[in-house]
């Protein structure tokens, strides 16, 4: 069974189709990069799947379960992770607050006690030790002090991948993940999501620009035009496809390159 799953995905705005019946499914142990030019429909398929969207038609479904009736939120307890989901968890907390806080949800969840994201105090030391040790691998520990909203703009997108990470989620699903983050702060992200693609246990799906990182990361890559699924192979003969280098890979011009979807 794939763990992951879409069925004749769909969703129009107006007299827009902006996704059109995408089925497609995602196996653990895969990192799946989507690509696409512009308007292709990449993060609106992504927003879909994580439950920001309401479906017109077609379902998303999780380890045979349908989630297409589910919340976000409820989708992330379901085992779907999505970074920038997580994102402002507590502004006004501690860096180390949030990753903490993280931690006890995931444990509470496995434990089906609920979400009570306060009551963390009977297990303090055990969960701080692991928030620690979370923002150590994305190189936050120094900063573990700091509020969340006095962050720069690259230390969001690291901690967006820590709580990412401390929720434990079965599916990762990072939408151009190292966007405005400067040449010493991308390799970060990059080298986490080559850790956590060594879990064959784990299924991720990343949407990006950057053709390099795509060849680099990617294990299979889906491409969608016009909200359509228009071709999904491995990286090499994807990436050969005529409609490949006429749709995506043509409009990759430097000003296009940083664009985003």
């Amino acid at each position: 069974m794939s763990l992951l799953a879409t069925q004749d995905l769909t969703i129009r705005f107006g007299g827009h189709v902006a996704v059109d019946a995408v089925t497609c499914s995602f196996e653990p142990g895969t990192l799946t990069a989507i690509v696409g030019p512009n308007g292709a429909g990449k993060t609106t398929y992504f927003n879909l799947i994580s439950g920001q969207l309401k479906a017109s038609a077609g379902r998303v479904s999780l380890n045979g379960r349908d989630l297409s009736g589910l919340s976000a939120s409820q989708r992330t307890r379901a085992g779907l992770g999505r970074a920038f989901q997580l994102t402002n968890l507590f502004p006004r907390l501690s860096v180390l607050e949030n990753v903490r806080l993280a931690v006890q949800a995931s444990r509470e969840g496995s434990h089906r006690r609920g979400l009570n994201l306060l009551s963390i105090w009977s297990d303090h030391e055990a969960l701080t030790a692991r928030a620690r040790e979370i923002l150590e691998q994305v190189a936050l520990l120094p900063k573990q002090d700091e509020l969340v909203s006095a962050l720069p703009h690259g230390d969001q997108r690291k901690l967006e991948v820590a709580l990412l990470m401390a929720l434990e989620p079965q599916v990762f699903m990072f939408d151009e993940p190292t966007a405005g983050m400067n040449a010493a702060e991308a390799p970060v992200i990059l080298d986490l999501i080559r850790r956590l693609k060594a879990d064959k246990r784990k299924t991720i799906l990343l949407v990006e620009h950057k053709m390099d990182v795509v060849r680099e990361l990617a294990d299979r890559i889906i491409v969608l035009h016009n909200g359509a699924l228009v071709a999904d192979g491995k990286p090499a003969e994807v990436i050969a496809l005529p409609v490949v280098q006429e749709a995506y890979l043509g409009a990759s011009s430097p000003s296009a390159e940083g664009a985003h979807p």
